[in-house]
């Protein structure tokens, strides 16, 4: 009950309410008066009560007190409803299309405020992706050179641990390299067949010898085909390293299309389900030069995920092992990537 207050709290709400208000207190004075003054000294003189069709005009005036409150307040409240979607949109998909400029002067200004903050925010985010490419770009020459020199010396027990350290920095400009082309990617949104994609890419896998299986079924939906691949990608591989086997489930729902990749492997401590998701970041565990990656794939997951106006969570199952969850709508939330 509490819950319903809750969400009945809004500014159409109050205003529609005040409105509403104000409309019938002023019909009912006006009312009182009329029967009051003139209609009680009518019937009472005639010696009969007031009849039906007083009763429906009161009626029909209700309604249409109540009508007129309803759409005013509709009308005032639509801005700042819009302004307040846009924003909480904003925080997912920073590319989403631009407030339309329309309504009374103070919208119009909130609008274009709220705009020009979207627009400076592409563009902070443009530049720090071509300034982290540049950097990750140009610090290949030199390794390049250092990966070439160590070839040439004797292989010792420091030989060889100079080498390991030269490949793991080359995988993570690599990996850096493919995290920022993924944000930068321009993709067209087609009708995609998940299904087919999913049991594609474990046949994929399983001639490489992985034990990974498939289940359940979606119908095709709006999507960037490379995109969810990459996302998808990163999961399995995540559930293959840490788990030694994946199962991947596609599962429809009156509202979207829901795909759980489950491992069997050690799980992540509930204290970082949601830190894993932050750029290079990884557990303790997974440090290790042999097993552990760079800790940008489940950031790329996720930003993949999130084009799509969808969701990515983690979860440790029942029994043991890791389960990610990527929720797809069947909206038109779909953005470029």
């Amino acid at each position: 009950m509490k819950l319903k207050l809750a969400r009945m709290n809004t500014l159409f709400m109050r205003l529609f309410a005040l409105a509403l208000f104000s409309l019938l207190a002023s019909h009912a004075l006006t009312l009182m008066l009329i029967f009051g003054v003139f209609h009680r000294q009518h019937h009472v003189q005639a010696g009969r009560p007031p009849g039906f069709g007083m009763v429906m005009g009161i009626g029909v005036e209700l309604l249409a007190v109540v009508c007129v409150a309803w759409f005013a307040a509709k009308i005032i409240a639509r801005p700042i409803q819009q302004l307040s979607s846009a924003a909480a949109e904003l925080g997912g998909n920073v590319d989403r299309a631009p407030l339309q400029e329309a309504g009374p002067i103070e919208a119009r200004q909130a609008a274009r405020a709220f705009n020009r903050m979207q627009s400076r925010l592409r563009e902070q985010l443009a530049a720090r992706g071509r300034f982290l490419a540049a950097v990750s770009h140009d610090l290949r020459t030199p390794l390049t050179r250092i990966r070439l020199r160590v070839e040439r010396i004797a292989a010792d027990e420091t030989v060889l641990m100079l080498r390991a350290d030269v490949a793991e920095m080359t995988t993570m400009l690599d990996a850096t390299l493919d995290y920022l082309r993924g944000e930068a990617q321009v993709e067209p949104c087609v009708m995609l067949d998940i299904h087919s994609l999913v049991v594609s890419m474990a046949e994929d896998y399983a001639e490489q010898g992985f034990a990974i299986g498939t289940s359940g079924s979606v119908s095709p939906m709006p999507a960037h085909p490379n995109s969810l691949r990459r996302a998808l990608s990163n999961l399995i591989e995540n559930a293959l390293r840490y788990g030694k086997q994946a199962n991947v489930e596609c599962t429809e729902r009156t509202e979207g299309v829901t795909i759980t990749v489950r491992d069997h492997g050690p799980g992540i401590p509930e204290c970082e389900l949601q830190a894993v998701f932050e750029p290079f970041y990884r557990l303790e565990l997974s440090r290790n030069k042999g097993t552990g990656g760079v800790g940008l794939g489940l950031s790329i997951a996720r930003e993949a995920i999130h084009r799509h106006g969808g969701a990515l969570s983690l979860s440790n199952a029942i029994g043991g092992g890791l389960v990610a969850s990527i929720f797809l709508p069947r909206s038109n939330s779909v953005t470029e990537a």
